[in-house]
C-alpha cells in the first residue's frame, strides 16, 4: 500500500517486519491530518495479515470514547459530539485483560493508541507497565501530535517514525483524489492553508474557509487596527460551529502565522512563533476539553492582532 509523502516510514517498518526486527513499540509523530492514522491501521493490517479497511479481531483501537451513550448516540448520527477528556486507565487495563489471551487469528497483535497525547497520567503509568513487558507477539503503535506530551519513558521505549509536512506538489497529488470537485484556485487556496496537512486542507475546502482566511490576513497585517476585523470573524464563523469546523478555523490560523516566520523581522519572527505555539495549545486544549466557541474565536483574534502589532513595531 501506497501513503503520499511517507515511503520512508513503510521502508522502515517493512524492512523490520521482514527482517524479524520489529521493534516492540511504534511512535508515529507528526501533526494532524496528515496521514499517521491511516498508516497504524495499514501496517497493522499488513503485520497480522488482515484485510485493509475491514475490522480486525487482533487490532485493538484506543482512542477516546463518548462521554455517555447519549454522545455515543450522537456520535453515530454523524452529528457534534463532545468526547471523553483523555484515554482513561480503565480503557488500557482492558486492553491488558486481552493481552493475556492468545491472539484470535494468528500469532500477532496489535494496539493502535490514537491520539496517545490525551492518555491521562494514570493510563500513561498502565500503559508503561505493559511497553515494559510486552507478550510475545504484541505490538504498539501510539499515534502521536506532541510527542513531548507523552511521559519520557514511554517515548524511549518506542522506536519513533518522523511523519514530515507533505510538500505542495504531495499535497496536489492528495487533493487531487481527495477533492476531485475542487477548482484551481480553490486547491491552491486549500494547500496554502493545509500548511502540508491533507486533513487541514479538506477541513478548508469542506468549511469554505476563503472568507475567514482573508480576515485573519488582515488582522495579521493591521495588529490594533484590526479590532473591527475580529468582530467580523467572530460573526463569520457564527455562534454554535460544530468541533469539526472550529478545528479548521484554528488550523487555519496556524498556517497563517507560520507562513511568512522567516521573512519576518527578528521581533516579529518572536512574535509569531510565540503566537503559533499558543494556537498549537489551543489546539490541544480544543480536542481534550469542553470549549467555548465565542472565547476560542477572540482568542485567536488576539493572537493575530498580536503579530501585527510586532511587524508594526518592527517596520516603525
Amino acid at each position: 500500500m501506497s501513503l503520499i509523502g511517507h515511503d520512508h516510514a513503510w521502508q522502515a517498518w517493512r524492512s523490520a517486519a521482514q527482517g524479524g526486527r520489529m521493534h516492540h513499540a511504534w511512535l508515529l509523530a507528526g501533526q494532524s491530518g496528515i496521514g499517521k492514522a491511516q498508516f497504524a491501521f495499514a501496517a497493522a493490517h499488513e503485520l497480522v495479515r488482515g484485510e485493509v479497511g475491514s475490522p480486525h479481531p487482533d487490532i485493538v483501537h484506543l482512542a477516546r470514547a463518548p462521554k455517555d451513550k447519549k454522545e455515543a448516540d450522537k456520535k453515530e448520527a454523524g452529528k457534534p459530539f463532545e468526547t471523553a477528556r483523555n484515554i482513561k486507565v480503565d480503557q488500557i487495563r482492558s486492553m491488558q485483560r486481552v493481552l493475556t489471551t492468545r491472539p484470535t487469528m494468528g500469532d500477532k497483535r496489535v494496539i493502535i493508541v490514537d491520539p496517545a497525547d490525551d492518555m491521562e497520567r494514570s493510563a500513561s503509568n498502565a500503559l508503561l507497565k505493559s511497553l515494559e513487558e510486552p507478550p510475545i507477539g504484541t505490538y504498539f503503535v501510539l499515534v502521536s501530535h506532541s510527542p513531548a506530551k507523552l511521559l519520557p519513558t514511554i517515548r524511549s521505549r518506542c522506536r519513533t517514525l518522523r511523519f514530515p509536512d507533505l510538500s505542495t506538489v504531495e499535497m496536489q497529488t492528495v487533493l487531487s483524489t481527495l477533492a476531485p470537485e475542487a477548482n484551481g484556485d480553490e486547491l491552491d487556496a486549500a494547500i496554502l492553508a493545509g500548511a502540508g496537512s491533507p486533513g487541514a486542507a479538506l477541513r478548508f475546502l469542506e468549511f469554505g474557509l476563503d472568507e475567514i482566511a482573508r480576515l485573519m490576513n488582515d488582522i495579521a497585517e493591521e495588529g490594533d487596527a484590526g479590532f473591527v476585523l475580529r468582530g467580523q470573524l467572530a460573526a463569520r464563523v457564527g455562534g454554535r460551529p460544530s468541533r469539526e469546523h472550529l478545528r479548521a478555523v484554528l488550523d487555519l490560523a496556524r498556517s497563517i502565522v507560520a507562513g511568512n516566520i522567516t521573512q519576518a523581522e527578528p521581533a516579529a519572527q518572536l512574535a509569531r512563533i510565540a503566537a503559533h505555539e499558543e494556537l498549537v495549545r489551543l489546539t490541544g486544549e480544543m480536542a481534550t476539553y469542553n470549549y467555548d466557541p465565542g472565547l476560542l474565536i477572540m482568542e485567536i483574534g488576539t493572537l493575530l492582532a498580536r503579530v501585527g502589532q510586532a511587524s508594526e513595531r518592527a517596520n516603525v
